[in-house]
């Protein structure tokens, strides 16, 4: 009876031995899992910052990127506006590996759409940089072109020498001057006021290869020792700027140099006065050329 009670109370220790280990294993265990969870909490926590970081930079760059041209380009503020959406759903997500890896994978798919929209951008900007250059050294040849042909005009050289760079056409060698008319039609010039039959005024059109063939007209204005507008002396506007003509000269240009004469008639019953006369020739509201000559 003795030897049966030792038994069972061997039996008892071991199972409370047992047990015990098992307790202890279990709380063993289960603190590590909780240290193992924290630690992993805290790797998701500083991944995701990670992350976040990673994606602010991307959009800061982009911000930059966008900044630095004058007109936006689409490419460049859309894919921005993906980013910003993506920082702001990482925000809110849960901290798991698994949503954690999803945000992984669509940061480096923006990785490399954003290399390759940089690239672009700036292969834009070396392209719009060149175009610059080449339309500021347009302009300046256009400059130094204006220069050189105003000094050729000023200085009445020859047709032939003349090449407009702008599509209008202008005049030179401007001459007014008077004239007697013959019955047989001969033209006898004179510089008496009292002899002068009419007032002849003449012009070349410059050949202009910019300025398309067809017919044309100038305005010719005529003005006498008291200021007078003489000829038709009628009125015509331009946008803001009006406009007294003696005449208007009309001609066929035919992309050569032309010559051109035109007749101003005095006042019916009245003679030119004497004095200083200006000529001046408009094409439209624009002054093109300007010329003098004196009656006595």
């Amino acid at each position: 009876m003795e030897n049966k009670t030792e038994s069972k109370s061997k039996s008892l220790k071991v199972v409370l031995g047992v047990v015990v280990a098992l307790l202890l294993a279990t709380a063993f265990y289960t603190f590590k899992l909780y240290n193992d969870g924290k630690e992993t909490a805290s790797q998701l926590r500083d991944e995701k910052s990670l992350v976040l970081k990673d994606l602010n930079n991307m959009a800061e760059q982009y911000d930059i990127a966008i900044s630095e041209n004058q007109t936006a380009n689409t490419k460049l503020v859309e894919a921005r506006e993906r980013i910003k959406e993506l920082i702001d759903s990482l925000q809110v997500s849960e901290n798991s590996v698994k949503s954690l890896w999803r945000y992984k994978k669509k940061y480096m798919t923006l990785q490399e759409e954003m290399d390759d929209l940089l690239a672009e951008n700036d292969s834009l900007k070396v392209e719009n940089q060149l175009l610059a250059t080449s339309l500021d050294s347009t302009k300046v040849q256009l400059e130094e072109r204006t220069v050189f042909t105003d000094s050729l005009l000023a200085q009445n050289t020859q047709l032939a020498d003349i090449v407009e760079e702008a599509a209008v056409l202008s005049t030179v060698n401007l001459n007014g001057f008077g004239v007697i008319v013959r019955s047989s039609g001969k033209l006898i010039p004179t510089e008496r006021a009292r002899r002068t039959d009419k007032i002849r005024v003449c012009y070349t059109v410059a050949k202009n290869s910019l300025v398309e063939s067809g017919d044309k007209e100038f305005f010719v204005q005529v003005i006498d020792p008291k200021n007078n507008v003489i000829g038709l002396n009628q009125q015509i506007q331009f946008e803001e700027k009006v406009l007294n003509y003696s005449l208007v000269s009309k001609f066929n240009y035919e992309n050569m140099n032309l010559d051109v004469c035109e007749f101003i008639t005095a006042a019916e019953n009245e003679d030119f006065e004497k004095g200083r006369y200006v000529v001046n020739v408009f094409n439209q509201g624009d002054l093109v050329s300007t010329s003098q000559f004196t009656l006595k």
